[in-house]
């Protein structure tokens, strides 16, 4: 460790320490005008001495105002130098890494689709999506995610609200199970409703006696589609709620509401934002929905078919243009979703750190 120039090098951890102002400068950086001992005049001295001494001493003062104002800029310029961790070229080469991969897996194809889609003419692609296969692939679609998002809706609420409110046995458990469809494979989930309510399986002598039909039928594909999408709800909750605690919650009670009054005018104004982001998440994954579908449904055309389904077909039979037609729809509600989801990320991300301060 040495000073030089007014500043203390320490090898342990590479930084430059200022030492203190010297003496007559304080710690703005001022020169001290108070007078001293050795700027007293004497008693006996002349009055021309007196004011040759005291230039001589401001002379000196502005010199040591100088050095430390020097010492300092250069300090904070090191200091400057250590924050930057790398190289301008390196963020420029990262930047263009991740701009060069948005362009070529996602612009090009989906400029691709709308390419393809109208590359034998505008009235050709109208046509494709008039089609009657097509409109009952669209309609069958809605239909699920306006069963399934109302579902996921009131289980994603009520998980929410046990997860982060109580404390109970199986809490963990609980957890867990709502992930598990993000660690079981599509494919797979749609083999267990086969092998539960299929003709063969644990219900389906039952199922087949009473006439009910859920394999092969829209019944199963809504059941898979659940499965498939409820934790989004849910997960999006479950940090919010307890980021924001329920001292507001408990604060209605004690002022004399009653539950609903306190989940409708406290508790839903604190997560709307966080529960149209999970809505947006999950209709996007029940509209867009295709292992689990395609193994429930039985791919029965007109009648069991749901939009990326009829997209399969269409391409399996070569038919290009009204695949790909069929497509652009699905493309286009990615668009929707993906700006809806802007808008209500920034706005949950406001809500959060509101929550966070308070």
């Amino acid at each position: 460790m040495n000073a030089t120039d007014g500043v203390l090098d320490d090898p342990r951890n590479n930084l430059s320490l200022p030492l203190p102002p010297p003496a007559g400068i304080s710690g703005d950086g001022r020169a001290d005008t108070a007078p001293g001992p050795s700027s007293s005049p004497n008693p006996g001295s002349s009055p021309n001495r007196a004011s040759g001494d005291g230039a001589h001493v401001d002379s000196r003062a502005a010199a040591r105002v100088a050095a430390y104002h020097a010492n300092r800029h250069a300090n904070h310029h090191t200091a400057d130098l250590h924050v930057k961790t790398e190289a301008p070229w390196v963020r420029r080469t990262l930047i263009g890494l991740a701009l060069a991969f948005l362009v070529f897996f996602l612009l090009l194809p989906l400029l691709a689709v709308f390419n393809e889609a109208l590359s034998a003419g505008t009235a050709a692609y109208l046509d494709a999506l008039r089609a009657s296969d097509t409109g009952a692939a669209v309609w069958l679609t809605v239909v699920v995610a306006l069963v399934a998002l109302p579902l996921n809706v009131l289980f994603g609420v009520a998980a929410a609200w046990a997860i982060a409110r109580f404390e109970f046995r199986g809490k963990s458990l609980l957890l867990t199970l709502i992930d598990l469809p993000f660690a079981v494979s599509p494919v797979v989930a749609g083999l267990l409703f086969v092998l539960v309510f299929g003709a063969e399986g644990w219900f389906g002598p039952w199922l087949a006696d009473h006439d009910i039909k859920v394999i092969f039928a829209i019944p199963g594909i809504i059941l898979a589609t659940l499965f498939i999408s409820f934790p989004f709800v849910a997960r999006e909750l479950i940090p919010l709620m307890q980021t924001q605690g329920r001292e507001e919650e408990e604060a209605a009670i004690s002022l004399g509401a009653s539950g609903w009054q306190m989940f409708r005018r406290v508790t839903l104004p604190n997560i709307k934002w966080g529960l149209l982001y999970g809505v947006i998440l999950s209709n996007a994954r029940v509209m867009g929905e295709f292992g689990a579908v395609s193994v429930v449904s039985g791919h029965i055309r007109g009648e069991t078919n749901t939009l990326p389904l009829h997209v399969e077909i269409l391409y399996n039979e070569y038919n290009a243009v009204g695949a790909f037609a069929a497509a652009s729809i699905l493309a286009l509600l990615a668009l929707v979703t993906l700006a809806a989801k802007s808008v209500v990320e920034w706005r949950l991300q406001r809500e959060i750190k509101k929550a966070g301060g308070a």
